[in-house]
């Protein structure tokens, strides 16, 4: 009975170590799941079942040894192996780590190609650039911006970049990479350990659920458009130690990686296909790349609000704005809006000065998976 009892545990134990873990990382079937509360609980509660769990193991192991020494050891052994594998190796936070050398340098300064993607937002007349082959192996950054504090993110599962301000209840906090929900990165606060996903910014579960991070504009470019816009921007720097991590992630901002969870479907409308993503008051709507890079320039209503999305000589820059009104059609012309005789740059400002600027809107390259999960109402282009 006592040999049961033991093996009983070791089994409780390893079992929890990988639910503990799986729910909260792409294995076979845990994404698709409506499971994070369980998740959560699990995750709340985990010492609790370690202590239960390792009391009647300890109780009952010397009695246990006696009776078959080598199925208790290899229990021992297997419940060793299985708490290091999902807690040391398995877990997002042994994964992906911080960067160590943290570096933001001007244009003149900066080692990062000027065809690469970055994620980049304005503040208070400072603009910086975050590429994404470099956040989306760190999943998030810390920095200030304009004097505010901001938190740079992206899944590379989902193609999602997004740019919040760290505030919890009016006061600054930190945050650490715990998992994934439906595909997409999820951060613990370190205060409340509430989970918040990383495509909206909203806490999932935990005490604070339902409550969501001030998001900022950001915009998905080359660093060349990007200069062009912000020509004092500067630009994050790759760390030194993360050289190997950054090297295996060239490939994906190109839609080139052979990973099953970030590949890219050469077709519209796959789960993996491109699209962009944007979201009003009354609507949301997709965009499909493929056709975004034959049109270059698209005019459309999101809900009730005409809008216009237009894509950047280099095939890989995309702005939208809000047009005046349903009868404005734009066109472009290299890399000029064109309103009547009215010319536009990128940044929404009229060339001729008398003229007001165009409202820049949110719009979000991402993976169709990831826009009509979060989106369920989506419409399609």
């Amino acid at each position: 009975m006592t040999k049961k009892l033991f093996l009983l545990a070791a089994i409780g134990l390893i079992l929890f170590e990988v639910l503990n873990v799986y729910f909260i990382m792409p294995m076979p079937g845990s994404q698709r799941m409506r499971s994070i509360d369980l998740a959560y609980f699990l995750y709340t509660w985990r010492w609790v079942f370690r202590v239960f769990f390792g009391l009647i193991l300890l109780a009952t192991f010397f009695t246990s040894l006696k009776s078959s020494k080598w199925v208790t050891i290899i229990a021992l052994v297997l419940v060793a192996g299985v708490t290091y594998a999902f807690n040391f190796v398995m877990a997002a936070d042994a994964m992906f780590y911080q960067p160590e050398d943290f570096r933001i340098l001007n244009a003149r300064e900066s080692k990062v190609e000027k065809d690469r993607l970055v994620i980049g937002v304005e503040h208070n007349g400072e603009a910086k650039a975050y590429p994404i082959s470099l956040i989306g192996y760190h999943h998030q950054v810390l920095d200030t911006l304009g004097g505010k504090p901001i938190m740079v993110t992206y899944c590379t599962v989902c193609r999602t970049g997004r740019v919040f301000e760290p505030m919890v209840n009016g006061k600054p906090e930190k945050f650490r990479l715990v998992g994934m929900d439906h595909f997409n990165a999820m951060f613990e606060d370190e205060t409340t350990k509430s989970w918040w996903r990383q495509a909206n910014g909203e806490a999932i579960t935990g005490k604070l659920k339902g409550q969501t991070l001030p998001e900022m504009l950001s915009q998905q470019t080359t660093v060349e458009q990007w200069l062009k816009l912000y020509p004092e921007s500067k630009i994050m720097q790759p760390d030194p130690t993360f050289k190997e991590k950054y090297d295996s992630t060239a490939k994906y901002e190109k839609g080139k990686s052979k990973s099953d969870l970030t590949r890219t479907d050469s077709l519209s409308w796959k789960d993996k296909s491109w699209v962009v993503g944007i979201e009003t008051g009354k609507g949301s709507k997709a965009f499909d790349w493929v056709r975004l890079q034959k049109e270059k320039v698209i005019n459309a209503e999101v809900g009730d609000k005409p809008v216009v999305l237009v894509l950047g000589k280099d095939n890989k820059s995309f702005f939208a704005f809000e047009r005046p009104d349903k009868s404005a059609i734009f066109t472009l012309k290299q890399d000029t809006l064109l309103l009547k005789d009215q010319k536009y740059d990128f940044n929404g400002k009229a060339t001729d000065s008398k003229s007001g600027s165009l409202k820049k809107i949110k719009a979000y390259q991402e993976f169709w998976h990831s826009w009509k999960t979060f989106h369920p109402a989506t419409e399609k282009y």
